[in-house]
């Protein structure tokens, strides 16, 4: 069995370091070590999406990825956008567009926008399908959440932040 290793990683902004087991995954140290539960666990595969994050700037599926392999890294997570009192763009679009049902799908689907939104011009709808392709959703038939995405696009000339 492999010992503990001391990780350092920043998360929304917060420097953090902590001793964890090599075999913890990112989701679960992002949820039960600190606390950001928004990070949902769903297939435990990679298949839905609910756990997507940034590492790095990329979108990363927490549930395949080891805490360990995050050190030195920079993390966003979906309590790293915005707040209760202060939504952020997409946050908002999605609010005003009701491109959220039950809720489980949506941290994921916010955060593999806010990567689509700053890498690509997402100049059609049939794009953003494209890129919200690895992430599922049980409830809302995806065009309220298209039509979110557009609408930030553009509104901010593909600027979530």
């Amino acid at each position: 069995m492999s010992k503990p290793r001391s990780i350092k990683l920043t998360v929304n902004g917060t420097a953090y370091e902590h001793t964890v087991e090599p075999r913890l995954l990112l989701a679960d140290f992002l949820r039960n070590t600190l606390g950001l539960t928004g990070t949902h666990v769903g297939c435990e595969h990679g298949v839905c999406g609910a756990c997507t994050v940034l590492v790095g700037g990329d979108s990363v599926r927490a549930c395949l990825m080891f805490a360990v392999q995050a050190d030195g890294c920079s993390i966003e997570t979906v309590e790293g956008l915005g707040s209760i009192a202060q939504l952020n763009p997409l946050q908002e679009a999605f609010r005003e567009h009701h491109a959220l049902q039950c809720g489980f799908c949506t941290p994921g689907m916010l955060m593999t926008a806010t990567d689509m939104i700053r890498k690509y011009p997402l100049a059609t709808d049939d794009e953003i399908r494209e890129g919200l392709s690895g992430n599922l959703c049980r409830c809302t038939g995806y065009e309220h959440i298209v039509q979110a995405i557009r609408a930030v696009v553009a509104r901010n000339a593909g600027k979530v932040r």
